[in-house]
């Protein structure tokens, strides 16, 4: 459905002087200054899926979207979307595509929204029986009804996320672009949204690329995740990939009857490991032992073991790393080692 190979895009500005007679220079000066947003990035993605492209901010996934979607000319490389160059055939390619940014809109905002669709209607081409039949569709998974005859100024935040929403997917889209379709919007309005994502791939099979930072989107949504860090891709795969490579770090709180030994007790030595890959924490005041290690050096069961040798377990809470936790320190710190 969609193959990106080897995009690059570099923007090219004057270069820029400090103080006033930088400020003169600058105006006869012919020096440019080149910035690389992407480098080289290469997918696949297949019809149906639906991917989660993320990374912190200024990372590149706007300039990607934006060469995936036509709006930019890649510097290098190519996007083939559904077998069109969005670049070189906008027109062809903006009837293939459907696109959502959470802080814009393509609603009409003075028009009721009923109207907006109306006019898009035209725009695309959409005959008065597939119209029919995809507002039926829009309705019921969307609820648009009770605010159809309003304007779209007078709309909540999260109304006119589901009526760009369905602005979007009125001519059938093959490819779905959703750039932070859930931005402030409460929870249950996000549940909603990310239930009519999931309903419209089901029956349409339509491919989604979603660009967030709300990490439920991503959990509740994509299977496939895509990071990029510096305009360079630095993973590409499952959830539960990223998970078993980069979220190792595991946490055991053990709740104890009172046992006032586990105060001087050392796992480590028990364990004949080095203290730094089994960290021991233990509150007195709920008689828990936290122990935090990796799940790939130690074992949960070799742990307990020793625990139940000197103390009688009350209670055990495992606690893996979060998603959140993952992506947070891979925004942060990058990647040990290669993971893409």
């Amino acid at each position: 459905m969609i193959d990106v190979k080897h995009i690059s895009k570099d923007f090219v500005s004057p270069k820029k002087y400090p103080g006033l007679r930088g400020a003169i220079k600058g105006l006869f000066s012919r020096e440019k200054v080149i910035k690389n947003a992407v480098n080289d990035i290469s997918f696949h993605i297949d019809k149906g899926e639906i991917v989660g492209y993320i990374g912190s901010n200024g990372a590149g996934k706007s300039t990607t979207i934006k060469m995936m979607t036509g709006i930019l000319n890649p510097t290098s490389g190519e996007c083939i979307a559904n077998g069109i160059n969005p670049s070189k055939n906008r027109k062809a390619n903006a009837k293939n595509i459907g696109v959502v940014f959470g802080q814009r809109t393509q609603l009409w905002w003075d028009l009721p929204l009923n109207e907006s669709f109306t006019i898009l209607k035209e725009i695309y081409n959409v005959s008065d029986e597939n119209y029919t039949e995809r507002m039926k569709f829009l309705n019921e998974v969307l609820e648009l009804e009770e605010f159809m005859d309003r304007p779209v100024r007078t709309l909540s935040l999260g109304q006119r996320m589901r009526g760009d929403l369905g602005a979007a997917l009125l001519h059938n889209p093959k490819v779905l672009y959703l750039d932070e379709p859930t931005i402030g919007l409460d929870l249950v309005v996000k549940d909603n949204i990310r239930k009519a994502i999931k309903k419209i791939n089901e029956m349409y099979e339509t491919t989604i690329i979603l660009t967030t930072h709300d990490i439920g989107d991503i959990e509740e949504l994509c299977n496939r995740i895509i990071i990029i860090d510096k305009g360079t891709k630095i993973y590409d795969g499952s959830l539960e990939k990223l998970k078993d490579i980069y979220g190792s770090k595991r946490k055991i709180s053990i709740e104890v009857k009172h046992d006032d030994s586990l105060r001087t007790f050392s796992l480590s030595s028990k364990l004949n490991i080095s203290p730094e890959k089994c960290i021991t924490d233990y509150d007195e005041k709920s008689y828990t032992l936290h122990v935090t290690f990796d799940k790939h050096q130690i074992q949960t069961p070799d742990i307990l073991s020793a625990i139940m040798e000197i103390a009688d377990v009350k209670d055990v809470v495992i606690q893996e790393t979060e998603l959140a936790e993952i992506v947070k320190e891979i925004y942060n710190n990058g990647v040990t080692g290669d993971i893409a």
